[in-house]
């Protein structure tokens, strides 16, 4: 049994914010989930409300208990996980306690999900039109077959889609991701729910449909009077649709209070270096938190944070916190959350800039280059260069070309015109007529994770299948080989023996990164590789990608919408819309003077840490 527990929290001990009302809308209880019958806990001692129309942002780094909490509020838990003690009260009325049929009557009527990807959620085989109605036909039977056509247009248009008959009738598949974000948050708030969990809804969407999401989520939880928990690892998101913030670290809530005040006087030390591990956009160096957090079943008797914490005394490895309040709505768990709060032993954040280019070899060169679906071309006269130990980041919105113009220079998509080289000989349309020394040298790093591993297959058997390929290594040696690979990323040589569904979204980025790595690429392709990551681990992979560029000569071309995460790893910019570059230069100069009217749109639509919300959302 875990030995970290504190039977001294009781739900008289908690503070209320001014935002709270007597009776909030979700109230948790000294919740508890536990793996099995193990007696190890996931997370425990989970203690928080949220009120009417209040959007509360649960952070930390991957495995800390995020979704396992925001699952609880839905009264689920997954395959392996059991709630053990506590309560979860919706408008007063504890959803545990309550049978199954009762359950699944609330969920969608008065709880609703939001899931990271809209993709796994939404029916392939049905109708957007289909999926809209089964909502309500499920909840308000009573509803006339016009009543409910009225409504779903209703939803539409609250959510900025058409809903005439083509809209309808369309499958998901002929959607934009950010349309069928549009079509999940319809679908939540279909039956005017008291609470929504969002679960991360806007990773991997471009920062243009983000905006439109987040403001979205925030005037539709506002005019309804919905209970938000926005679950999310963006810290620049979290600042601009937040009320309230509560930071989560190894299943424990360590801090919660005002968005502002979280933001502006951090008094948990896990708190402020998550906030100095996130990227800005003046490039200022990204600070990571070396270590991992403790899994469960290896938790220490102390504060779970005192391995990698500068502020640690010994009370902290003996001792762990019970819960301070710092100002009216903002509790702490830290010994030392005053000094914390006053910034003492804080670790400066320099300005930096990537290294400039110190090689005119040229790696990869793309010229005149026009891809076509069919008959549709969706790529227009691209012409670009990758130099030795330089990263020439490509941004733009979704649909804009990123992927496809990826695609074609890895081979995966072979319907293309222009001249593909790579270290000055031609590069083959398809992947399979390429040489293996070739396919070695050129690796890709998929956006999603969970596509991109073997479900079948440990963790350790994904990461082995290349260095078998292509370095014959078997027995002690391959095995040392993947744990270094592991290590690398940040993920203990253990995880080799588990499973993908065993890790959490960053965890597999994470193993999908070491996978490529591990082939010692000359060209590394990375297709949004850190939207899934937080920002603790990003700013450790950024680090490690930056020094494989220096090291080992790495290129890497890189695709994201992450605008403040290109000026710490990118020399060079390109900006793509419609299938065409509209601007490219060097990353500050284009960051800091855009030439291009859509280059300052995009930046207009990245969140800023810190950020105003209602200014940031509507400019």
């Amino acid at each position: 049994m875990d030995m970290a527990r504190n039977p001294n929290i009781t739900p008289e001990r908690r503070k209320k914010s001014p935002l709270e009302p007597e009776t909030p809308v979700v109230d948790v209880c000294d919740l508890r989930i536990e793996i099995g019958n193990s007696g190890y806990d996931i997370i425990d001692e989970v203690e928080l409300t949220i009120a009417s129309g209040e959007v509360l942002a649960l952070v930390g780094e991957s495995g800390s208990g995020k979704t396992t909490l925001g699952l609880a509020i839905l009264g689920y838990t997954r395959r392996g996980a059991s709630i053990v003690k506590g309560k979860v009260r919706l408008q007063g009325r504890d959803i545990l306690a309550v049978g199954d049929e009762e359950l699944r009557s609330l969920w969608g009527s008065q709880i609703s999900y939001v899931p990271q990807d809209p993709r796994a959620a939404i029916n392939p085989a049905l109708t957007i039109g289909t999926q809209l109605e089964e909502i309500l036909i499920a909840h308000l039977p009573q509803q006339s077959r016009d009543e409910r056509h009225a409504r779903i247009a209703e939803m539409l248009d609250e959510v900025l889609l058409p809903h005439g008959e083509e809209f309808l009738s369309r499958y998901p598949h002929q959607l934009s991701g950010g349309q069928l974000q549009r079509v999940g948050l319809a679908m939540a708030f279909a039956c005017r729910p008291r609470v929504i969990v969002f679960d991360e809804p806007t990773t991997g969407l471009d920062v243009t449909t983000q905006n439109h999401i987040l403001e979205t989520i925030r005037r539709l939880c506002s005019e309804y009077r919905v209970a938000g928990l926005y679950v999310t690892h963006d810290l620049a998101v979290v600042s601009s649709i937040a009320t309230r913030v509560g930071v989560m670290y190894a299943g424990r809530l360590v801090e919660v209070g005002p968005s502002g005040a979280i933001f502006k006087s951090a008094s948990h030390p896990y708190t402020r270096r998550l906030i100095q591990a996130a990227p800005e956009a003046d490039g200022r160096e990204l600070v990571g938190i070396q270590g991992s957090a403790p899994r469960p079943g290896s938790r220490p008797r102390g504060c779970f944070f005192s391995a990698r914490c500068d502020y640690a005394v010994e009370r902290c490895i003996k001792e762990f916190p019970e819960v301070e309040l710092v100002d009216v709505g903002h509790d702490v768990r830290c010994f030392r959350h005053l000094e914390v709060s006053a910034g003492l032993n804080e670790r400066p954040r320099p300005a930096s800039r990537p290294p400039g280019l110190v090689s005119d070899d040229v790696v990869l060169n793309v010229s005149g280059l026009e891809a076509a679906y069919g008959k549709h071309v969706v790529l227009h006269d691209i012409s670009l260069q990758v130099h030795s130990q330089e990263c020439l980041a490509i941004v733009g919105e979704s649909g804009s070309g990123k992927s496809t113009l990826s695609q074609c220079i890895v081979g995966l998509h072979s319907q293309f015109t222009g001249k593909l080289t790579f270290k000055g000989n031609p590069l083959a349309n398809s992947v399979r007529d390429r040489g293996r020394e070739v396919l070695r040298q050129v690796q890709y790093i998929f956006q999603n994770p969970y596509g991109s591993l073997n479900p079948r297959r440990t963790i350790g058997q994904n990461v082995a299948q290349p260095l078998k390929l292509f370095y014959g290594l078997s027995g002690g040696q391959l095995e040392k080989r993947i744990a270094e690979e592991l290590e690398r990323v940040s993920l203990s040589s253990s995880t080799m023996r588990r499973y993908p569904d065993e890790l959490s979204g960053g965890e597999r980025q994470r193993v999908a990164i070491a996978r490529a790595l591990a082939c010692k690429p000359a060209l590394l392709i990375c297709d949004e590789i850190t939207s899934a990551l937080d920002v603790s681990v990003q700013a450790a992979i950024i680090d490690l990608l930056r020094s494989l560029q220096r090291d080992l000569g790495l290129a890497m071309l890189f695709v994201t919408h992450n605008l403040p995460l290109v000026s710490t790893i990118a020399q060079r910019l390109a900006v793509m819309t419609e299938g065409r570059i509209v601007e490219t230069g060097d990353t500050r100069t284009v960051m800091a003077e855009p030439a291009a009217e859509y280059t300052r749109m995009l930046l207009a639509n990245s969140p800023i840490i810190g950020s105003d919300t209602k200014q940031r959302l509507n400019p």
